[in-house]
């Protein structure tokens, strides 16, 4: 693993390999990437992604530098190429949260150290990484049912790319016209299924996750999509369909009552606080593997 651009992009092995390596490094301190840095580029807002970066760095004795296109050049129109190369003469590794996928991709081309995909539009596989890893930790295992209701965004595109690698049955029910894209970049398989009924995807699942209904830049298309989205909020009702023990994800920020109601949010079932600390365990396994193999 020389980079993380998509979970497309690792092997079985890899996946499992930061799995083992999250689990070893959660709670600890060390000083395994001491005397390294991290440039963080943020294209986007952020939370849980700069938070968890910036500590993991910490608690592994490197450095981390938020950057956003108003503190860099390229607010004021350098090559993504350019900077990349400038980058990678002072640091050891580029995490960067971007609106086009394109974008990242250049970044990494032009970049000789380890890339991180901190978001794109098209894909989010820090945040399934830690959704497997916290899956893992309370299931004992990833061999059982997905069901994703909802928007077939980023997140959404990296759960198909990991149900690809992983075998686990994965169930996606989205309205018309909001199906993940990643589809057209796997295979077809029986434990991959495509649904506009949101019962008939959570019916027997044990884990049941959803997300924002509207993604930053999709602002403007908001009173349409909570019209279309309606009939796909996880509430009540829906869940009854899931196995008794099923476990409820959402990667936050949650807008309750829309997506999701508090009941089930703030429920017994939800682990998205679990699911939002374990960003830290899984980055800093991401981390060490990316940047102290390259040494």
């Amino acid at each position: 693993m020389e980079n993380l651009i998509s979970i497309k992009d690792l092997s079985k092995q890899e996946i499992e390999n930061i799995l083992k390596t999250a689990a070893k490094l959660r709670g600890k301190i060390t000083d395994d990437l001491h005397g390294k840095s991290l440039a963080m580029i943020f294209e986007k807002p952020s939370t849980r992604t700069r938070v968890s970066f910036e500590v993991a760095m910490s608690q592994l004795g490197g450095s981390s530098m938020f950057l956003s296109p108003r503190d860099m050049q390229l607010g004021r129109g350098e090559r993504i190429s350019d900077t990349a190369r400038v980058l990678a003469r002072y640091v050891d590794a580029i995490m960067a949260r971007l609106y086009k996928h394109e974008v990242m991709i250049e970044l990494d081309k032009y970049s000789d150290i380890p890339v991180i995909n901190g978001l794109t539009d098209f894909c989010h596989p820090c945040q399934v990484l830690a959704d497997l890893y916290t899956i893992l930790e309370r299931k004992g295992t990833l061999d059982l049912k997905v069901a994703w209701i909802g928007d077939g965004n980023n997140v959404c595109n990296s759960f198909v790319f990991a149900q690809e690698k992983l075998g686990f049955e994965l169930s996606i029910a989205t309205p018309n016209g909001y199906e993940p894209s990643a589809i057209n970049n796997v295979k077809p398989n029986e434990r991959l299924k495509l649904t506009n009924d949101p019962k008939e995807a959570v019916k027997d699942a044990d884990i049941v996750v959803t997300d924002s209904w509207v993604s930053m830049g999709d602002e403007a298309e908001k009173e349409e999509r909570v019209k279309i989205f309606k009939r796909y909020q996880v509430n009540a009702e829906l869940v009854k369909l899931a196995k008794p023990n099923y476990l409820f994800m959402h990667c936050l920020p949650p807008y309750r009552g829309y997506e999701v109601t508090a009941d089930i949010i703030d429920g017994s079932h939800s682990i998205v606080f679990d699911e939002a600390e374990n960003r830290l365990h899984v980055q800093k396994a991401i981390l060490i593997l990316l940047i102290k193999s390259g040494q």
